[in-house]
């Protein structure tokens, strides 16, 4: 039988759901059973052995299936369930009366003003398409919430469904071009929004969207002449789109671009109305109303236009009160006021702004475990915690530090994270294998010690937590790995706030070999140019003991740490990777096979045996394509470049239809070897199947990247592209939902402006 999702069914399904997961739990853990990252029938660990919450979103919706087909079941045998409040639930509302259940659809999503995204997402997943057609309210409302929180690919869809049905709908059209602006499309945006534009839609929302889009291609455009086009354009929609409605938001944003481009006079008669209209406004708004922040931070700003500096420090220094703890929205205020200060007073340097502006730093950590008891030279003995403790707060007050990202071993790094959880920063815990493992191998190594019971605590308050490989051992790479994202998570989280990234590091000083370590950890930060904090902790230790001298002992280190395990083929290596898939590929004739083979993947050849970044190994299978690189740098490179001479190539002249890309990234360890099925040098491992659920969800003409390759991208100083985060991304074939970024060229000089 079918159920229509009504609002009673949608809760009651839920509620059901959570409950399957927690009664399978509880009998699992009485049985034996336990958490662990892989299911291990011999030592009873089971990977969702977890919270409902916490359980990946396909799991969920197989307990939301379970729990639907139990309702079908009661309902087909004549049972009604009767809820406490509410429509009773029977067989004879189950039959497909479109009305009444588009009715019940419609109110579901009305009452959704602080949705939950894993009820969206299944919301989404139960439709009837032919139910939804029938009118386009549905799709606007579950559009909107998506987007709200951060989801523009899922947005996408379900907009894109909606236009098939209501093409010229101007509400989905615009919320199509937001869902494709912020997935990192601006051109194809762009091209929605102009032909709205030409249709007369001239509202403050459809020129506000369009300016956005300009901005945005400023921002890609390396043709410098062609990005002040494109602000030149931008300028004029926000002009036009105040002079339209009024709305505030529009005057500033055309105010701020007129002094951009040099029209100061302009810029001064925009910012005097939108002044009087702000204050006006503030007047009348409840001291706990959300839209004061911006009020008051457009008030900075229209003062700033003026040349007012007293007013507009009197107004950004309510805003940064106001916004205390709101690091996305003080970022957006301070990032406008740098740019207006760099237009007015070019020689002042940014130093007005940011002493009222005093955004903490994002602090990077390595440092030494706590010494195991068969340590023949002490290099952190336990009774050193006070002190090291001491130092390590010490030095992130004097830093300013509020953010901070480190491993979680016993010793350094749970210090570390107590001291930052203690002066109320945000914690972020990076380990190098499954969580498990690593607490028998870096944490409980001191017999009688309370350090994984203090992780475990570090853990509860962390901002986040992250196992960065599903190996359960650790190795050389995986320690090498985790300290390049460590690094390289630090480095995003600074570029966003435009704030400082500090290395810090409890260290003794010595130089050992290996990337792993805390010492091959700083020498390379050093090679980076970054200047490192190092709390010393050979001088420590000769505080608390002045006769104690250090000698150095070969015998001092461990044959763990002496060697690695014996070589093999399967040895992991840290590499890009690269997926694509032809757009079009499926609609081709058997006479156009060979000419895409020719021509098409012809040209995708010369380019990997031409380019400067070219791969370390390839493959295709259809139409697609398989790339490893040696490093992020060329993986990305090499992407955009295929991309762009996919894109810009006239496939009409070689007898094909219109063809595109869609090109994933991800970099991690994995494992080289040779196929004994094709005999060619290959890459294999959990990585690579990460890598191939990216290039499915990816925009036709887009590249996307993994947190991981952002990370390594930033932590290898990479600068001929950047990678922009767009949101939350289901991945294919129910692999999970991860952070993912657009891959965009490098920043140029008018991009630095805007």
């Amino acid at each position: 039988m079918r159920l229509a999702l009504t609002p009673e069914i949608a809760r009651l399904s839920e509620m059901l759901a959570r409950n399957v997961h927690e009664n399978w739990a509880k009998l699992r853990i009485a049985e034996g059973w336990h958490y662990g990252p892989h299911r291990d029938d011999r030592e009873k660990e089971h990977p969702n052995l977890v919270p409902y919450e916490q359980l990946s979103e396909s799991e969920k919706q197989y307990d939301r299936q379970t729990a639907l087909e139990s309702i079908k079941a009661l309902l087909a045998t004549g049972y009604t369930i009767e809820p406490p409040a509410g429509t009773r639930i029977s067989a004879e509302g189950t039959s497909p009366a479109s009305g009444s259940e588009l009715a019940s659809i419609l109110q579901l999503l009305r009452d959704c003003s602080q949705p939950d995204l894993a009820l969206l997402q299944g919301f989404w997943r139960a439709h009837d398409p032919e139910v939804w057609s029938v009118n386009p309210e549905p799709y606007r409302l579950l559009g909107e919430r998506i987007l709200k929180l951060g989801e523009p690919l899922l947005a996408y869809d379900v907009v894109a469904e909606g236009m098939k049905s209501y093409p010229q709908d101007v509400r989905l059209r615009q919320l199509l071009a937001l869902a494709l602006a912020r997935s990192g499309a601006a051109g194809p945006a762009n091209n929605v929004l102009e032909h709205l534009y030409q249709d007369g839609y001239r509202d403050e929302e459809t020129l506000g969207l369009l300016a956005r889009t300009h901005k945005d291609l400023a921002r890609e455009e390396q043709d410098v002449s062609k990005a002040s086009q494109h602000l030149r354009r931008a300028y004029e929609f926000y002009r036009q789109g105040y002079e339209t409605s009024g709305g505030y938001w529009s005057g500033i944003n055309a105010a701020t671009l007129a002094l951009l481009l040099g029209e100061r006079t302009r810029a001064a008669a925009l910012a005097r109305p939108v002044r009087e209209q702000c204050r006006l406004r503030l007047r009348g708004l409840a001291e706990a109303d959300g839209e004061r922040y911006w009020l008051m931070s457009t008030l900075g700003e229209a003062a700033l236009l003026l040349g007012d500096w007293p007013e507009a420090e009197n107004w950004y220094c309510q805003a940064v009160e106001l916004g205390r703890g709101d690091w996305g929205s003080l970022q957006s205020t301070r990032h406008n006021a740098r740019l207006l200060m760099r237009c007015i007073a070019p020689r002042d340097d940014g130093g007005r702004i940011e002493q009222l502006f005093r955004f903490p730093n994002v602090v990077v950590f390595a440092g030494h475990m706590i010494d195991r008891d068969d340590r023949i030279v002490p290099r952190f003995p336990p009774r050193l915690e006070p002190m090291v403790k001491d130092a390590v707060q010490h030095c992130l007050g004097k830093l300013n530090a509020g953010f901070g990202y480190a491993s979680g071993a016993c010793g350094s790094d749970i210090l570390f994270h107590e001291v930052m959880l203690k002066m109320k920063g945000e914690s972020y815990v990076i380990l190098p294998y499954e969580k498990g493992r690593f607490i028998k191998d870096c944490v409980e190594i001191v017999p009688g010690s309370d350090w994984a019971e203090r992780l475990d605590n570090v853990i509860a308050q962390a901002t986040d937590t992250q196992e960065v490989s599903k190996s359960q051992s650790g190795s050389d790479v995986s320690y090498e790995f985790a300290n390049l994202m460590l690094h390289g998570l630090a480095g995003v989280r600074a570029e966003q706030l435009e704030t400082k990234l500090v290395p810090v590091a409890v260290w003794d000083g010595k130089s050992r070999t290996g990337e792993g370590g805390t010492a091959g950890t700083v020498e390379r930060w050093r090679r980076l140019g970054l200047r490192v904090e190092v709390i010393d902790l050979e001088e420590i230790l000769r505080r608390e003991r002045p006769s104690f001298s250090v000698q150095a002992a070969a015998s001092a280190t461990t044959a763990s740490n002496q060697a690695e395990a014996a070589s093999s083929e399967f040895a992991p290596e840290i590499r890009a990777l690269l997926f694509a898939d032809a757009e079009g590929f499926s609609k081709l004739t058997d006479e156009e096979v060979p000419l895409f083979v020719q021509h098409f993947l012809g040209l995708a050849g010369r380019l990997a045996a031409e380019s400067a970044h070219r791969p370390v190994t390839k493959n295709t299978w259809g139409d697609g394509l398989y790339l490893v690189f040696s490093n992020v740098r060329d993986a990305g490179q090499f992407a955009l470049d295929l991309r762009d001479v996919v894109r810009n190539t006239d496939w009409s002249k070689h007898g094909l239809p219109t063809l595109n890309l869609r090109i994933g990234l991800h970099a991690g360890p994995v494992y080289h070897c040779c196929d004994p099925v094709t005999e060619h040098t290959t890459y294999i491992g959990a990585n690579v199947s990460r890598a191939a659920r990216i290039e499915p969800i990816t925009p036709t003409g887009q590249v996307y990247a993994s947190q991981a390759f952002a990370a390594l991208a930033t932590a290898e100083g990479v600068k001929e592209f950047r990678c922009d985060y767009v949101g939350q991304t289901s991945m294919a074939k129910k692999y999970g939902t991860f952070p993912t970024y657009v891959v965009l060229r490098g920043k140029t000089t008018v991009e630095k402006r805007v």
